[in-house]
This record gives structure tokens, C-alpha cells and sequence, in this order.
């Protein structure tokens, strides 16, 4: 069963023509060739969902999501044909399917188009290509298009429905990147990852620019909230050096950005290692237990927390990348399921930021 009904804040598609930066914004067409009834009814029941407000005047919470290649964002919203599996697995797949459909009904607008938050924004330079900034949507991605999506997602709605302020996503995500080299904190010795300074570095600057990258938002100042970390593929690749250091590296690594950011008891999510299987292979297995380890650490009780995805993984036949199991195939539900669960995992940790009832 994919998530719960929610009442949300979404502005009209018209509301990304003020993004500020090269991130394409648009109608998404459908590549079904047909529509079923269920997902017909969707704009009509997202036109009826009562939106919370957003009290204005508050600061902006924030929240950075880092990592490699899956938290950059390879889930496919809508390409079909040959090259991906005739669509399947998609996010307009699931909107399709009667049974997934209802869970996704925040995610269009009355006319069709992928909605746009007005309280939840992103923030994403991506490593090789203009920065992109503007309301929540669809494609926020390393691929610059609309055809994509990561975990920021369904984890900007579940967190922005949640919680009274409005929302910035932080996204520092770099494709091919361990914990081990790339994003080594200083902490664990020898020379820092350049992704780790890189990460530091982007959440400033993201902070720095609220004013200017997001002039329709009606905070005042600006609160970090909490740090998400989905990551070790790559160190996986390296069972001699990378997976004994990985617990360590990971509790310097928590130590080190609340050092780093001023924010000692940032609350932190430990989002499990995903990938093709539900029982890795040794080397992702031994990952997936010290990622856990790690938030066990009686130092961080309270204050981070381990969150299970190995559940999310879809068949490779189901999914429109069925070679790519290191991206978890690009398929649309289990990235759907990681950022609620993420987000979902971010809210336990913080029940004092949620509205009222």
C-alpha cells in the first residue's frame, strides 16, 4: 500500500515560470495511450483536497539531502518505448494502476500538469550543469529535464505537509561517490573528500541565497532542520578499504557536518543502502549493517535514525531501467516509497516541528 491521503499546499503549474535557473519546468504529457477512469478522477480529488496554511513570517526550515547517484534522482517519470521497457514502472505507470493511483493524486494538477509546491523549494547544483532552484516538482535530477525525479520528491511533501513553515531541500548529490574518498570527513583523517567540502560548501551558499533565489517566499530567516544521508554503492565496490571504515567514517561524518554547520543536534536520517536486491550481496550487506550501526551509537539516540529501504525494490522486468540495479532499476515507486519513508523517518525525529492537528 503506497502512502495515505494527504490535504495539500500546491500552487498551479503557472507557478514555476518564476524559477531562477535553467531547470525546466512544464506540462508533463502522458505517454499512456490510454487513460483509466481512476486516474481521470485525480485532478478532480486534488482540486477538493483542502490545503493547510503556511504561516508566513517564520523561518524557512532546512534540509539537505546528500549522496551519490540515487539521491540525485533516476527515477523516470514518464519515458516509454524500447529503451525503457515500454514504460513500465514509471510514475505515469503508476498512475495507471487503480491500486497505486490514489496515492499520488497530490502529485497532478487539475489540468494534468506535475504540481509545483508553493512552500516546499529546491535547491540542486548538480555537478556539470547550471544550478537549478524553484518550487518542488518533478526533475530536479543530474539529467536537467522533466523526465526524472529523486527522493527530494515525496520527502518535500511529506515534510512540507507536515510541518507549518515553509521548506527548502538542499540537494548535494554526486553520482559514483563514496563515504570512504569522495565525501571523507575530516574527522576520519588523511586528506577530506573533496565531496565533503563541496557538500559544506553548497549548503552555505544555498542559505546565503534564499533572499534572492526564492524572492516569493514569505519566511523570515532560516532554521536547519535536518540532514538526510542515502548513499554506499560505491563503497561497496570496495570491500577491503571502504566497508570496514564504513560505520566510522559515517559517525565522523554525522559529527563532522553538525560541527561544520553549527548544529549540533541536527537531527539526522540514515536512509539503507538500496540497489537491485532485498538481500544484498555480502559487501552492500555489510553497508547496510553498519549504516545502521552507526545510528545506534548510544551518542546519537534520539537524534539520528536508521531507515529500511531493501522493501522498495521492484522487479528489474517491472521497471523502465532493467540494467540498472544500481539505480534501483529507475523505478518510480521504490523512489517514491525511499523519500516518504525518509521523510517519514525526519518527522519522528522532530515531532515538535509538525502543525497542530
Amino acid at each position: 500500500m503506497m502512502g495515505v491521503s494527504w490535504r495539500r499546499r500546491i500552487a498551479s503549474s503557472g507557478s514555476a515560470a518564476h524559477l531562477h535557473n535553467n531547470h525546466t519546468q512544464g506540462t508533463m504529457a502522458s505517454t499512456s495511450r490510454h487513460t483509466h477512469p481512476v486516474i481521470a478522477m485525480l485532478p478532480l480529488l486534488a482540486a477538493l483536497l483542502a490545503p493547510p496554511a503556511t504561516v508566513a513570517g517564520e523561518p524557512m526550515k532546512v534540509y539537505v539531502l546528500a549522496g551519490q547517484s540515487n539521491m540525485e534522482g533516476q527515477a523516470v517519470v514518464d519515458l516509454d518505448g524500447e529503451d525503457y521497457n515500454g514504460g513500465r514502472g514509471t510514475l505515469v505507470s503508476l498512475l495507471t494502476d487503480p491500486a497505486k493511483a490514489a496515492s499520488l493524486v497530490h502529485l497532478k494538477a487539475a489540468d494534468g500538469a506535475w504540481r509545483a509546491r508553493d512552500d516546499v523549494w529546491v535547491w540542486y547544483q548538480p555537478e556539470s550543469a547550471p544550478l537549478q532552484a524553484g518550487p518542488l516538482s518533478v526533475g530536479y535530477t543530474v539529467y536537467g529535464d522533466r523526465h526524472h525525479f529523486g527522493p527530494e520528491l515525496e520527502f518535500g511533501h511529506v515534510v512540507g505537509e507536515a510541518v507549518a513553515n515553509e521548506v527548502l531541500l538542499v540537494k548535494t548529490a554526486w553520482g559514483g561517490k563514496s563515504l570512504y574518498a569522495d565525501f571523507r570527513p575530516p574527522s576520519s583523517g588523511g586528506t577530506t573528500g573533496e565531496y565533503y567540502a563541496r557538500m559544506i560548501q553548497h549548503v552555505r551558499e544555498a542559505i546565503g541565497s534564499i533572499k534572492r533565489r526564492f524572492p516569493q517566499s514569505q519566511a523570515d530567516g532560516h532554521e536547519l532542520a535536518g540532514f538526510v544521508w542515502y548513499q554506499g554503492w560505491n563503497d561497496g565496490c570496495d570491500p577491503q578499504h571502504a566497508v570496514p571504515e564504513y560505520e566510522q567514517n559515517l559517525v565522523n561524518l554525522i559529527n563532522d557536518v553538525r560541527r561544520d554547520l553549527a548544529a549540533p543536534e541536527l537531527p539526522v536520517v540514515i536512509g539503507e543502502l538500496t540497489g537491485p536486491w532485498v538481500d544484498a550481496p555480502e559487501a552492500w550487506a555489510a553497508v547496510r549493517t553498519a549504516q545502521a550501526a552507526a545510528a545506534a551509537r548510544p551518542e546519537f539516540h534520539g537524534t539520528v535514525i536508521f531507515t529500511p529501504t531493501h522493501g522498495f525494490v521492484r522487479a528489474a522486468e517491472e521497471s523502465p531501467n532493467p540494467g540498472h540495479g544500481h539505480h534501483e532499476f529507475g523505478n518510480a515507486e521504490t523512489c517514491f516509497l525511499v523519500g516518504e519513508a525518509l521523510g517519514r523517518a525526519m518527522l519522528s525525529l522532530t515531532p515538535d516541528a509538525t502543525r497542530a492537528p
